[in-house]
């Protein structure tokens, strides 16, 4: 399937944002491994920011908007730059994201919480994110991108370990409006993620509506070298694909 990666064109389609590009780290061998996560959980209200240093200098944040949250993965105490280590190897760019829990892009609050869970992939280290960013930048330069720009960028993000949110409870105005298309391709589990519906405070309903808390569980692959912070639980796990 193509995807359309800001104003170019990609063959890597949704299956990083819907879990359809496996789990484990891209290569060529494909034997059995073992392979480790870290794995955080917390909840956060409309409005609330939560932040998990997990390790080599990293810090994973749901970061509030008034539409909802976006996952982003930092570098712990150095300034913020234009893009974060999620941002950059997940695409699509500056369009729908498995890293939005919003209502942006016509997604009502129920569609939000029913695209669930969701998959994106991160920078594994600094240099890594050098590399995406100066790919990113060479992407971008053009209002037609270059084969060979897409390409390397394809390549990064291939390589980029992986990352899954799951909604394991939430509660949410729901919207009233009709389900947009892009929505309808990817939140399919409202009526198995347990949720509560809220009533609006003025009894008027929105179009969109808006998600009010959620209580949730982030997985983050880990390479293999990576310094896990102390008191961040690491799963491991059998994987058909060595580790990155």
């Amino acid at each position: 399937m193509r995807v359309r990666l800001g104003s170019g064109w990609m063959i890597l389609g949704f299956m990083v944002a819907m879990g359809q590009g496996g789990t484990g780290w891209a290569s060529s061998g494909g034997r059995t491994a073992t392979c480790a996560r870290a794995v955080t959980e917390g909840e956060v209200r409309a409005g609330q920011r939560f932040v998990k240093v997990f390790g080599d200098g990293l810090e994973v944040m749901l970061e509030p908007l008034e539409s909802g949250w976006i996952l982003r993965i930092l570098p712990v105490g150095v300034p913020r730059t234009e893009h974060d280590y999620a941002e950059l190897a997940s695409p699509p760019y500056r369009s729908v994201s498995p890293l939005l829990i919003s209502t942006d892009f016509s997604f009502r609050a129920q569609d939000a919480v029913a695209w669930n869970p969701r998959h994106f992939r991160f920078a594994a280290d600094k240099a890594m994110f050098a590399e995406m960013s100066k790919a990113y930048g060479e992407y971008r330069s053009k209002p037609v991108p270059s084969t060979a720009a897409m390409n390397r960028l394809a390549e990064l993000v291939g390589r980029a370990p992986e990352g899954t949110i799951q909604i394991l409870d939430a509660r949410l105005v729901p919207g009233t409006g009709d389900q947009a298309k892009m929505a309808a391709a990817v939140a399919s589990h409202f009526s198995t993620t347990a949720h509560s519906l809220e009533q609006p405070e003025d009894s008027h309903g929105t179009p969109l509506g808006k998600i009010t808390w959620i209580r949730f569980r982030i997985s983050l692959e880990l390479p293999e070298e990576f310094r896990v912070d102390r008191g961040v639980v690491v799963e491991q796990y059998g994987c058909s694909k060595p580790p990155f």
